[in-house]
């Protein structure tokens, strides 16, 4: 099925091509394994741990085939010690001879004796400094000092669990902070429509405010505007905790988007916006219909948001991709591998920049994958597939 607008064609940018299905596949994969808590900016799995095998020292291995041969020289010459001790006593009576020939050879395992002992307390004190710096910066972030960090020194295990060490605690302050922008954000975001509300029914408490249709419609749309943000909340609190369900069932796509397209369609009009759709495809998928609606809505609503009066927002639907294209001032360089992190804003973006984030989540919970495109001055294109 193809349906296109009257409006005039024009020539979208060029586009990177799109990666291949092996590679769509394999980041599949490794997003369904993907911890929660990893940053959504930072590849997984992290690139210098994936494809290469690590060789390390095994440091404790080192330490304890050194104690070992420690016991085991120990263990000697304390054998002959006691042997002496007895011979001394007149306990046994050890042949002069074999006696003289001992006095060496005790002689070089006390050599040995204290050689390893000097080694041992040398790795020793490499492993405890470096361990204890660790143990301090430990207690410190468990006390909520996130910017606690240790100089990473020592053998290359230890240095390794330092890095390692670091780098949490710098996820535990880049979250932290987060978490204090989303408060402030939803605080700021509540605020408006409760303070608008409030006021309004207080100046129709005392009189002040008509009841007419007109005030009962700005109270219901800030009402919407509540409802919108909570429901963003929590869509976002599911998919990050994996409790997201979704109820996929045999969907039209083409029929899908016509349906959401149509939703937008006085908007867009108001906007002096044209939405242009191509749809090339007919046949049912099984997604969730809601689900995808939502990612739908999230998406057209930014490009309307962004589009100059008389331009065009495209929707396509062609080879399992569906994509929506605004021509507006495009998005930054700086601002492109940030898009659908949580929370993330660029300079002239309005909300709480949820929308992105839930999108891709959405996307990927059926097993789909959505990318950003964009050429400075030339708009942006985000597209999606959904595995089915």
């Amino acid at each position: 099925m193809k349906h296109e607008s009257d409006s005039p064609n024009l020539d979208p940018p060029t586009w990177p091509e799109h990666p291949s299905r092996h590679a769509r596949r394999r980041k599949q994969f490794m997003d369904a394994h993907r911890p929660p808590w990893w940053p959504e900016n930072e590849p997984w799995p992290p690139n210098r741990h994936f494809g290469r095998p690590r060789h390390r020292s095994p440091f404790l291995r080192r330490i304890g085939c050194l104690f070992v041969a420690l016991n085991f020289l120990g263990t000697i010459i304390f054998i002959g010690a006691f042997l002496l001790l007895l011979n001394f006593l007149g306990v046994i009576h050890l042949p002069t001879d074999q006696f003289s020939q001992a006095l060496p050879i005790g002689g070089i395992l006390l050599g040995l004796v204290i050689t390893l002992l000097i080694m041992a307390s040398t790795n020793l004190r490499r492993l405890s400094g470096p361990l204890d710096d660790l143990l301090n910066a430990s207690n410190r972030v468990a006390e909520g000092d996130y910017s606690a960090r240790v100089d990473e020194s020592g053998p290359s295990e230890v240095r390794s669990l330092v890095r390692a060490f670091n780098s949490m605690a710098a996820r535990l302050g880049s979250n932290d902070q987060q978490r204090k922008a989303m408060l402030a954000d939803i605080s700021h975001e509540l605020r408006t429509p409760l303070t608008i509300i409030r006021g309004n029914v207080e100046g129709v408490l005392d009189g002040l405010y008509p009841v007419d249709e007109a005030r009962l419609k700005s109270l219901l749309e800030e009402t919407d505007v509540l409802t919108r943000l909570v429901d963003d909340l929590r869509t976002l609190a599911l998919a990050e905790s994996g409790a997201l369900q979704l109820k996929r069932e045999p969907t039209d796509m083409a029929a899908l988007i016509l349906e959401t397209v149509a939703a937008f369609r006085s908007q867009a009009d108001a906007a002096g916006v044209r939405i242009e759709l191509s749809l090339n495809e007919a046949s049912p998928v099984e997604v969730d219909p809601a689900r995808v609606r939502e990612v739908l809505t999230n998406l057209i609503s930014n490009a309307l948001r962004y589009t100059p009066r008389g331009e065009t927002v495209s929707v396509r639907y062609e080879n399992g991709t569906i994509s929506v294209e605004d021509r507006g001032p495009g998005i930054s360089p700086a601002d492109l591998p940030h898009v659908f992190d949580r929370f993330y804003k660029s300079g002239d973006s309005g909300g709480m920049g949820l929308g992105l984030s839930i999108a891709k989540y959405l996307v990927e919970a059926h097993g789909g994958e959505i990318r950003a495109e964009s050429q400075p001055g030339r708009g942006a294109r985000i597209s999606f597939t959904l595995a089915h």
